[in-house]
């Protein structure tokens, strides 16, 4: 087949191909030109999902007569005119290819008057018929642009759209991202003649009742506002503390200079910043605005504008990560009080399960007196967990109602071979245990501190796998050491000894790069933290065959939990019920037995 131009029309339909995907993706183009504009208020109004028809009205700057035609016409912007201003687009868009394209697949009027003009005029394609007809028409200042029957010219694009429910809804999502990056502007979104949507414009001091209609009270009112700057870069926005996340990922909004984005770089920063404290399979949750210089990002990188690439990636991934750490990095607030509930319980229970319904209530008692208790506090774990001799007696904790007396001193059994049931978690790391005993037999309780049966736990495994060596994880983004005595450091140590850890380094001329790290600083601070792993392995690089308990402890201090639920209660009572001689991370409760009725 010879080598020949294709049709206008055909080209437009293949360019159509990757612009418009469905109904939203027609709603989006035209919601940013419509801002491009200068508008500032637009109305959505939609049909049968969009399928049948998509009407956008904005009051923007218009379209001259002249241009109406050229403006239907592929490549015709007046976003750019120069290489200059493609390296520093600041409009939505920049292409000209959103206009052609949906006429390409679908029956479009295009009205619009400028303030200059008497009068409006319209403009009207259909299909592959690409000669704009134009006439007068009446309209005031501003553009409305009609689409109906949505791919009416290619019925196999058409039968993969879904119902019309489906794709409203990725209409609505549309204009929410649309509603967030731009406060200014007042949206209205109508479907079937009914208004669904209604976002007004609101100043800076409104920015969070915006955010709110879009994500909900909820989010707004348990999300931590940041602001930070450095240089000319500005991070800004709302972002949910790790117990407030949701469990889907449909509060996910960033946007670049007001361009929404989902870039892999900025997700793994974000998810980076919450470290390990996600739990119950939940979702980082923010709406964040990344502001930086049009000339240090590029986004004429994907077709419908959903990537970009900044000129300083690493940085940019560090600058935001260590913006939003602090926020999410700090303690879960105190564990609430809760009621007291019925004490009734059916008889026909077994005592174990008895005994979890009666004690239940008494886990918030308990919680409020464990500050009392210097061995099991709510403090940070010491950088270097030694394994101590326990005492033979230990603190007990006395029922809520008792007397200020400092409470007594009893012996702990030191059998762990009864079976032990889990009860509750207390401050999301403490389980309360009942051994299971015969009926009227006092029935012992202990607080076991999970926190410190996991890290031994990790410490054991990273000290087997150091004989055949840690399986290192690679960096999405290398990291560049700044810390010259580790840099040094790093020159002392055999390569081979940082290989079994699972340190990867790479020296270009006085630089080191970090490539690969174990997995317990996988999601730490790089530049933290390898500086103190190379600082304990110098004075060990002699002896690659064995090394301290206190590393090992000090690595899986690093990668424990923070906070515990009663499936991960129930594994780690199992790890600590195996062990020989399980260190007595635990305090010992007296309790009235089961035979005498709770109060």
């Amino acid at each position: 087949m010879p080598i020949k131009l294709l049709p206008i029309s055909l080209a437009n339909q293949i360019a159509a191909g990757e612009v418009i995907e469905r109904p939203s993706s027609v709603v989006k183009e035209l919601v940013e030109n419509s801002l491009d504009a200068g508008a500032d208020a637009i109305v959505i109004d939609i049909e049968q999902g969009g399928r049948r028809r998509i009407r956008i009205r904005d009051n923007g700057s218009g379209i001259a007569q002249h241009e109406l035609s050229l403006a239907l016409s592929r490549h015709a912007t007046s976003k750019i005119s120069s290489l200059a201003d493609l390296e520093a687009i600041l409009s939505m868009g920049f292409r000209g290819e959103a206009l052609a394209s949906i006429s390409s697949v679908a029956r479009l009027t295009l009205t619009s008057k400028t303030a200059a003009q008497s009068e409006a005029w319209e403009a009207w394609v259909e299909g592959r018929d690409m000669t704009a007809h134009i006439q007068p028409a009446s309209h005031p200042n501003g553009t409305t642009v009609d689409v109906q029957d949505l791919f009416f010219n290619t019925p196999a694009r058409r039968k993969f759209l879904r119902t019309d429910k489906t794709e409203f809804a990725h209409i609505d999502e549309v204009v929410k991202r649309l509603a967030l990056a731009r406060f200014d502007v007042r949206f209205s979104l109508n479907h079937n003649h009914k208004l669904v949507r209604q976002y007004p414009a609101v100043s800076t001091s409104g920015y969070a009742d915006r955010v709110a209609r879009v994500c909900g009270s909820g989010f707004v009112e348990e999300a931590a506002y940041v602001d930070e700057s450095a240089a000319s870069w500005r991070l800004w926005g709302w972002i949910s503390p790790p117990q407030a996340c949701r469990h889907q990922a449909d509060v996910q909004y960033f946007y670049v200079n007001g361009r929404m984005l989902k870039d892999r770089l900025l997700g793994h920063a974000i998810r980076q910043a919450y470290g390990d404290q996600l739990h119950d399979e939940r979702s980082p949750t923010f709406v964040l605005y990344l502001e930086l210089p049009a000339s240090e990002v590029d986004v004429n990188v994907h077709p419908a504008k959903h990537e970009v690439r900044f000129q300083q990636a690493r940085q940019i991934h560090d600058f935001i990560m260590q913006a939003l750490r602090p926020l999410l990095q700090r303690p879960p607030p105190p564990l609430a009080t809760t009621s007291a509930t019925s004490s009734a319980a059916s008889t026909a229970q077994p005592d174990w399960q008895r005994a979890q319904h009666q004690y239940r209530p008494a886990a918030a008692d308990i919680a409020a007196q464990l500050q009392a208790l210097q061995p099991l506090n709510r403090s940070p774990l010491p950088a270097v967990m030694e394994p101590t001799v326990v005492p033979k007696s230990v603190p007990t904790v006395e029922p809520a109602s008792s007397s200020t007396t400092p409470p007594a001193s009893v012996p702990l059994g030191s059998n762990t071979s009864m079976p032990w049931r889990v009860l509750t978690v207390v401050q999301q790391r403490f389980a309360l245990l009942q051994r299971l005993l015969e009926q009227g037999q006092s029935a012992p309780l202990l607080l076991l501190d999970l926190q410190r049966v996991q890290q031994r736990a990790l410490a054991a495994q990273y000290a087997e796998q150091f004989t055949t060596g840690l399986a290192g994880q690679p960096l999405l983004i290398p990291v560049q050491l700044s810390n010259s005595e580790a840099i040094a450091q790093a020159k002392q140590i055999p390569p081979a000894l940082l290989a079994r850890l699972g340190v990867m380094l790479e020296w270009q001329r006085q630089q080191c790069i970090v490539k690969q790290v174990p997995s317990a600083l996988r999601q730490t601070n790089i530049n933290q933290t390898l500086p103190e792993l190379l600082a304990r392995l110098c004075d060990r690089a002699a002896d690659q065959e064995q090394l301290p308990q206190s590393l090992w402890l000090w690595l899986a201090q690093l990668q424990v939990a923070t906070q515990y639920s009663a499936t991960q209660a129930e594994h780690w009572l199992q790890q600590w019920l195996q062990w020989q001689q399980p260190p007595q991370y635990t305090v010992a409760l007296t309790l009235p037995t089961l035979a005498e009725p709770l109060k």
